[in-house]
Protein backbone atom coordinates (compact mmCIF):
# COMPACT_ATOMS: atom_id res chain seq x y z
CA UNK A 1 0.00 0.00 0.00
CA UNK A 2 1.44 3.73 -1.09
CA UNK A 3 2.29 5.74 1.51
CA UNK A 4 -0.51 8.73 2.37
CA UNK A 5 0.24 11.61 0.26
CA UNK A 6 0.28 15.19 1.53
CA UNK A 7 0.40 18.73 0.14
CA UNK A 8 -2.63 21.04 0.50
CA UNK A 9 -5.92 20.67 2.25
CA UNK A 10 -8.51 22.99 4.13
CA UNK A 11 -10.85 22.29 6.47
CA UNK A 12 -13.22 23.95 9.28
CA UNK A 13 -11.91 23.18 13.17
CA UNK A 14 -13.15 20.98 15.06
CA UNK A 15 -12.36 22.00 19.04
CA UNK A 16 -11.11 19.19 21.68
CA UNK A 17 -9.76 21.74 25.00
CA UNK A 18 -8.94 18.61 26.72
CA UNK A 19 -5.21 18.63 27.82
CA UNK A 20 -2.82 15.63 27.98
CA UNK A 21 -5.43 13.04 26.08
CA UNK A 22 -3.13 9.97 26.10
CA UNK A 23 -3.42 7.36 23.48
CA UNK A 24 -5.67 5.15 25.18
CA UNK A 25 -8.10 7.98 25.45
CA UNK A 26 -7.71 8.13 21.68
CA UNK A 27 -7.92 4.12 20.52
CA UNK A 28 -9.00 2.10 23.93
CA UNK A 29 -6.55 -0.90 23.97
CA UNK A 30 -9.10 -3.33 23.50
CA UNK A 31 -8.83 -2.14 20.01
CA UNK A 32 -5.61 -3.02 19.41
CA UNK A 33 -6.36 -6.35 17.99
CA UNK A 34 -7.77 -4.79 15.03
CA UNK A 35 -5.59 -4.45 11.71
CA UNK A 36 -7.93 -2.79 9.17
CA UNK A 37 -7.78 0.55 9.33
CA UNK A 38 -10.97 1.55 8.03
CA UNK A 39 -12.57 -0.52 10.90
CA UNK A 40 -10.74 2.28 13.48
CA UNK A 41 -13.12 4.99 12.91
CA UNK A 42 -15.75 4.08 15.75
CA UNK A 43 -12.54 2.96 18.44
CA UNK A 44 -11.68 6.53 17.88
CA UNK A 45 -12.62 8.31 21.15
CA UNK A 46 -14.68 5.43 21.69
CA UNK A 47 -15.06 5.97 25.61
CA UNK A 48 -15.79 9.94 25.15
CA UNK A 49 -18.53 8.88 21.99
CA UNK A 50 -20.68 5.85 23.18
CA UNK A 51 -22.58 4.72 25.83
CA UNK A 52 -21.84 0.81 27.12
CA UNK A 53 -24.52 -1.12 24.96
CA UNK A 54 -23.57 1.40 21.79
CA UNK A 55 -25.33 4.14 21.47
CA UNK A 56 -23.80 7.65 21.12
CA UNK A 57 -24.05 9.25 24.30
CA UNK A 58 -26.28 12.78 24.88
CA UNK A 59 -25.47 15.53 24.49
CA UNK A 60 -22.97 14.13 21.79
CA UNK A 61 -19.51 14.02 21.96
CA UNK A 62 -17.53 16.59 19.59
CA UNK A 63 -17.00 14.62 16.97
CA UNK A 64 -20.33 13.54 16.38
CA UNK A 65 -21.90 17.16 16.61
CA UNK A 66 -23.60 18.00 13.18
CA UNK A 67 -22.22 21.34 13.52
CA UNK A 68 -18.60 19.92 13.35
CA UNK A 69 -19.36 17.03 10.77
CA UNK A 70 -16.75 16.31 7.68
CA UNK A 71 -14.14 18.48 9.36
CA UNK A 72 -10.68 17.66 9.14
CA UNK A 73 -8.51 19.86 11.61
CA UNK A 74 -8.87 18.90 15.62
CA UNK A 75 -7.70 22.21 17.67
CA UNK A 76 -6.40 20.14 20.53
CA UNK A 77 -5.17 21.19 24.32
CA UNK A 78 -1.48 21.28 25.18
CA UNK A 79 0.24 17.50 25.82
CA UNK A 80 -1.45 15.02 22.87
CA UNK A 81 -0.97 11.90 22.34
CA UNK A 82 0.82 11.35 25.35
CA UNK A 83 0.75 7.52 26.82
CA UNK A 84 2.03 4.24 25.25
CA UNK A 85 3.15 4.00 21.68
CA UNK A 86 0.32 2.45 19.35
CA UNK A 87 0.16 3.16 15.53
CA UNK A 88 -3.55 2.30 15.81
CA UNK A 89 -4.09 6.18 17.75
CA UNK A 90 -3.35 8.15 14.20
CA UNK A 91 -4.37 5.10 12.29
CA UNK A 92 -7.84 5.95 14.16
CA UNK A 93 -7.39 9.23 13.23
CA UNK A 94 -6.80 9.26 9.63
CA UNK A 95 -9.84 6.53 9.13
CA UNK A 96 -12.04 9.41 10.82
CA UNK A 97 -10.91 11.84 8.08
CA UNK A 98 -8.64 13.64 10.94
CA UNK A 99 -5.73 15.20 8.15
CA UNK A 100 -4.18 17.72 10.89
CA UNK A 101 -4.07 18.53 14.63
CA UNK A 102 -3.29 21.90 16.17
CA UNK A 103 -1.51 22.00 19.84
CA UNK A 104 0.81 23.84 21.89
CA UNK A 105 2.39 21.02 22.22
CA UNK A 106 2.64 16.67 21.38
CA UNK A 107 4.04 13.77 23.06
CA UNK A 108 7.01 12.68 20.65
CA UNK A 109 5.80 8.96 19.60
CA UNK A 110 2.88 9.92 18.77
CA UNK A 111 3.97 12.89 16.90
CA UNK A 112 6.62 10.60 14.76
CA UNK A 113 3.67 7.71 14.69
CA UNK A 114 1.64 10.24 13.05
CA UNK A 115 4.01 12.08 10.69
CA UNK A 116 4.36 8.49 9.60
CA UNK A 117 0.54 7.69 8.66
CA UNK A 118 -0.29 10.98 6.75
CA UNK A 119 -1.50 13.34 9.88
CA UNK A 120 0.01 16.67 10.34
CA UNK A 121 0.85 17.71 14.03
CA UNK A 122 0.82 21.21 13.95
CA UNK A 123 2.71 23.01 16.58
CA UNK A 124 0.91 27.07 17.60
CA UNK A 125 1.89 29.24 20.57
CA UNK A 126 -0.30 30.18 23.16
CA UNK A 127 -2.12 33.08 21.75
CA UNK A 128 -2.73 31.73 18.38
CA UNK A 129 -3.71 28.49 19.66
CA UNK A 130 -6.53 30.41 22.28
CA UNK A 131 -7.92 31.93 19.20
CA UNK A 132 -8.46 28.85 16.73
CA UNK A 133 -10.07 27.19 19.87
CA UNK A 134 -12.57 30.31 20.32
CA UNK A 135 -12.87 29.94 16.85
CA UNK A 136 -13.82 26.62 16.62
CA UNK A 137 -16.16 26.32 19.87
CA UNK A 138 -18.28 29.13 18.68
CA UNK A 139 -19.02 26.56 15.32
CA UNK A 140 -17.51 29.35 13.10
CA UNK A 141 -17.35 27.44 9.70
CA UNK A 142 -14.21 29.62 8.10
CA UNK A 143 -11.86 27.15 6.98
CA UNK A 144 -8.04 27.25 7.56
CA UNK A 145 -5.89 25.73 5.37
CA UNK A 146 -2.66 24.01 4.84
CA UNK A 147 0.21 24.36 2.47
CA UNK A 148 2.72 21.26 3.61
CA UNK A 149 5.09 22.24 1.09
CA UNK A 150 5.70 25.74 2.08
CA UNK A 151 4.85 24.45 6.19
CA UNK A 152 2.12 27.40 6.29
CA UNK A 153 -0.65 27.47 8.46
CA UNK A 154 -3.64 30.06 7.63
CA UNK A 155 -6.02 30.40 9.96
CA UNK A 156 -9.55 31.21 9.43
CA UNK A 157 -8.85 34.96 9.74
CA UNK A 158 -6.60 34.86 6.87
CA UNK A 159 -2.87 35.14 8.99
CA UNK A 160 -0.35 32.93 7.60
CA UNK A 161 2.02 31.37 9.92
CA UNK A 162 5.16 29.02 9.80
CA UNK A 163 5.12 25.77 11.25
CA UNK A 164 8.11 23.61 12.44
CA UNK A 165 8.79 20.27 11.26
CA UNK A 166 11.44 17.61 10.18
CA UNK A 167 12.18 18.03 6.72
CA UNK A 168 13.05 14.34 6.14
CA UNK A 169 8.81 13.64 7.07
CA UNK A 170 8.05 16.52 5.23
CA UNK A 171 9.68 15.04 2.03
CA UNK A 172 8.10 11.49 2.56
CA UNK A 173 4.70 13.08 2.64
CA UNK A 174 4.96 15.39 -0.05
CA UNK A 175 6.09 12.07 -2.40
CA UNK A 176 3.81 9.58 -0.78
CA UNK A 177 6.35 7.60 0.50
CA UNK A 178 7.20 5.53 3.73
CA UNK A 179 10.94 5.08 4.30
CA UNK A 180 11.09 1.89 2.99
CA UNK A 181 10.17 3.62 -0.32
CA UNK A 182 13.15 6.11 0.48
CA UNK A 183 15.32 2.90 0.80
CA UNK A 184 13.80 1.10 -2.56
CA UNK A 185 14.18 4.96 -4.84
CA UNK A 186 17.70 4.69 -3.77
CA UNK A 187 18.78 1.06 -5.21
CA UNK A 188 20.31 2.22 -8.46
CA UNK A 189 23.00 4.76 -6.09
CA UNK A 190 23.15 1.73 -3.16
CA UNK A 191 24.15 -0.72 -5.70
CA UNK A 192 26.68 1.43 -7.77
CA UNK A 193 28.33 1.84 -4.42
CA UNK A 194 28.53 -1.28 -3.47
CA UNK A 195 29.92 -2.05 -6.88
CA UNK A 196 32.69 0.74 -6.36
CA UNK A 197 33.19 -0.85 -2.57
CA UNK A 198 33.57 -4.05 -3.32
CA UNK A 199 33.92 -5.49 0.32
CA UNK A 200 37.04 -7.48 1.10
CA UNK A 201 36.75 -11.62 1.00
CA UNK A 202 39.34 -13.74 2.25
CA UNK A 203 39.63 -16.62 0.24
CA UNK A 204 42.93 -18.31 1.88
CA UNK A 205 41.55 -21.79 3.43
CA UNK A 206 41.90 -21.64 7.65
CA UNK A 207 45.15 -23.35 8.73
CA UNK A 208 44.18 -26.57 11.16
CA UNK A 209 45.00 -26.01 14.22
CA UNK A 210 48.31 -27.30 15.67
Amino acid sequence: MAAPKVERFSSALIPLPAENVDTDQIVPARYLKVVVKPGLADALFHDWRFNEDGSKKTPPFVLDDPRFAGRGILIAGDNFGTGSSREHAPWALDAFGIKAIISTSFADIFKNNALKNGILPIVVDAALHAQLMEAARSGDAAQASVDLASATLTTPSGTAVKFAIDPFAQKMLLAGLDELDFVRSKSADIEAHERAHPGTVNTKAPQAAK
